[in-house]
């Protein structure tokens, strides 16, 4: 059970997630923390003040890349982690000594996969055989040195990943090279500003967000635009049916559903249904970043005691890979969604508090914890409290995607 790690997604080739590398705050280098073991139940403590995750929830059922220290590895992995859905992260420097490298044999042994980090690119074939899968750090090479030394890994038949991939050109020309994965922010970047308008379909759920982001509710407004679509019309009682949502009563219409939930609660579940709808052709991962961001900067929001009708800390991190999703300018989207002022101010690059909390976000995303005090200091929130507050966005986002995706969660590859 874990209270301060962060993850990041590796993508396959098809840009759907494989796994996702976990980073501890509390572990050496970000490694896996050498006191904080799973617990023999392994069940999940849901207690206000101190929210902790499982590995499950945290990789979201798929597979979990781990970094352990060479303590953690000659003393023996925790027992309680499945060489099913854990794969052993070492360096090329730890596993060149004799003592490291029996103990990798001995994991290997026990059905764990073992993935050599940032080696050497002239690593020897004695440790290749030993591995399963090597990360290449795109960013320390030449991409024709890379290039050069290809060969050498697929003669080893190793799975393949490239490291630090924060480019739609990157992603292309290191999967034309013949990567197997992809670890990094390309995904979140538009694949190119397109000047194409957008389809009438999508214009009429840019129409719907905006709906959602005004102080008055326009139901009858909502329900026109809802009912000429009967894919919107499941989606959403889907959605409000979720148990993360609602454990008690069958929501029938958006009426019912209205009357149960609150207005609040349905404008976030609206215009979170119209974004699932304009990500149809987009990585999940996208959406799903999308979800935990809402959450977050929702609930940062909250705990800063800002004004939730509309709920712009929630709508602040759902749209903020908006571009991304739609592959336009957000200067350009944001004037077609009737949002208030100071969301589109924060989406655009603006400096104000939503701001903050967008970076806070990205800051837990890519585990850099001095910013993550960084910003806890400037929001006078305490660090701890974010990080509770950031695994229950996870939590959520996870739950909600399971709403949105009826082959989620997918079998392991």
């Amino acid at each position: 059970m874990f209270a301060f790690v962060a993850r990041q997604p590796i993508l396959n080739r098809e840009k759907e997630v494989y796994a996702y590398e976990l980073l501890f705050r509390d572990g050496k280098n970000n490694c896996f923390p050498d006191q904080d073991v799973i617990p023999e139940d392994a069940s999940p403590r849901r207690g206000k003040s101190s929210l902790k995750l499982s590995l499950d929830d945290i990789s979201c059922q798929k597979t979990s890349f781990i970094n352990f220290s060479n303590e953690r590895l000659l003393q023996g992995l925790p027992r309680n982690l499945d060489p099913q859905t854990v794969v052993v992260e070492v360096s090329d420097g730890d596993i060149g000594d004799r003592n490291i490298l029996k103990a990798c044999d001995d994991i290997r042994n026990m059905g764990f996969q073992i993935a050599l980090n940032e080696p050497k690119l002239t690593t020897s074939s004695e440790l290749l055989n030993l591995v399963n899968i090597v990360k290449i750090d795109t960013l320390q090479y030449a991409f024709s040195t890379i290039a050069k030394q290809l060969p050498r890994f697929s003669n080893a038949k190793v799975k393949l990943v490239a490291d630090n991939i924060d480019s739609q050109q990157d992603f292309a020309s290191f999967r034309d090279l013949g990567f197997d994965y992809f670890q990094g922010y390309f995904f979140s970047k538009p694949e190119a500003f397109s000047q194409t308008p957008l389809p009438v379909n999508k214009l009429s759920l840019l129409d719907l967000i905006g709906e959602t982001g005004k102080e008055s509710f326009g139901l009858e407004r909502i329900n026109e635009i809802i009912e000429r679509d009967v894919g919107l019309s499941y989606m959403l009682l889907r959605f409000i049916n979720n148990p993360m949502v609602n454990k008690r009563y069958k929501i029938t219409s958006l009426k019912h559903a209205l009357n149960y939930m609150g207005e609040v609660e349905i404008k976030k579940f609206i215009a979170l249904l119209a974004l699932a709808n304009l990500a149809d052709d987009k990585p999940m991962e996208l959406l799903h970043m999308s979800l935990v961001r809402a959450k977050f900067c929702d609930l940062v929001a909250r705990e800063r005691q800002v004004g939730d009708n509309p709920p712009t800390g929630f709508m602040v991190g759902l749209f903020s890979l908006l571009d991304a999703l739609l592959d336009q300018e957000m200067k350009h989207l944001v004037t077609k969604m009737p949002i208030v002022d100071e969301v589109k101010f924060a989406l655009c690059g603006g400096q104000n508090d939503f701001t903050l909390y967008l970076l806070l976000a990205r800051a837990f995303e890519s585990a850099t914890w001095l910013k993550v005090k960084r910003f806890a200091d400037m929001l006078k929130i305490d660090q701890k409290r974010l990080h509770m507050l950031f695994n229950e966005s996870i939590l959520w986002g996870n739950g909600v995607r399971q709403s949105i995706s009826p082959h989620f969660p997918k079998t392991k590859p």
